[in-house]
């Protein structure tokens, strides 16, 4: 089994005193034998107790007034919604290498293929589990994708 840990960096940049601590406060992500071995995600998420867990509300391709934007293109719009999702971490105090689920919808006939390269430049390494679903349409007129996500932090 193949085990990466994400370790938190809401501590600004203070040195924790122990490896042992620093282990201990780390987010594992696992690919166990028997599933699918990909470099774009994990299956598991471990959070470590007392970690903050931050839910991320479903985030399309819209600016803060509220404009879609990128018209048809997934790519474009991709970049948005992993724009959106970056902000809605930062204000939490996290970042993508703290994401343990990320939820994607996409609408039915958009090129996964178009979007996926965006999304995993923006994810830069982060591998957190997926979870991927076709829909006949989203709340937002226009809308290609929507990203929900969960991450957690520790102290």
């Amino acid at each position: 089994m193949q085990v990466s840990t994400c370790l938190s960096t809401r501590d600004n940049g203070q040195k924790w005193s122990a490896i042992a601590g620093m282990l201990y406060r780390m987010t594992q992500l696992l690919r166990p034998d028997g599933l699918v071995q990909s470099p774009a995600f994990t299956h598991v998420a471990v959070v470590p107790p007392g970690a903050t867990t931050i839910y991320v509300g479903g985030q399309n391709a819209v600016d803060g007034t509220g404009a879609l934007v990128g018209g048809d293109d997934p790519a474009a719009q991709t970049k948005q919604v992993m724009t959106n999702l970056k902000i809605a971490l930062a204000a939490a105090g996290a970042t993508v290498h703290d994401l343990v689920m990320v939820t994607i919808l996409l609408v039915d006939g958009v090129d996964l293929n178009a979007a996926y390269p965006v999304a995993a430049a923006e994810l830069a390494g982060a591998t957190p589990p997926v979870v991927a679903a076709r829909v006949a349409g989203l709340g937002v007129q226009g809308a290609l994708l929507e990203v929900s996500a969960v991450a957690a932090v520790t102290a």
